[in-house]
């Protein structure tokens, strides 16, 4: 997990991520050129694979589904995603679990 790229920012934290939807189960699959590599089970159609991703990070990481928010690839793989009220290190550590 040292491998990916995090973006201090005021309360929170902003990071890169490659979206697999259509995976058999929901999961973090590692780090791929700096970016969280997470297989989604939702199909990507009007919505629902970002909606289980903004589901799924939330539970991971302790935070409110509002906290979390797609700054940019809504209708691409590669998306931008900020989460507030999390520092470096503590996404670092919920991310391991």
């Amino acid at each position: 997990m040292t491998d990916l790229k995090i973006e201090n920012i005021n309360g929170g934290v902003i990071f890169s991520a490659k979206i697999v939807p259509g995976s058999s189960r929901t999961s973090i699959s590692g780090v791929l050129n700096g970016m969280l590599k997470i297989k989604i089970i939702a199909a990507p159609e009007k919505g629902k694979a970002n909606r289980s991703l903004v589901e799924f990070l939330a539970k991971q990481l302790g935070v409110k589904k509002n906290a979390i928010s797609i700054i940019s690839g809504q209708t691409s793989p590669i998306k931008q995603i900020r989460v507030l009220g999390v520092s470096t290190d503590a996404l670092l550590k919920k991310l391991k679990k």
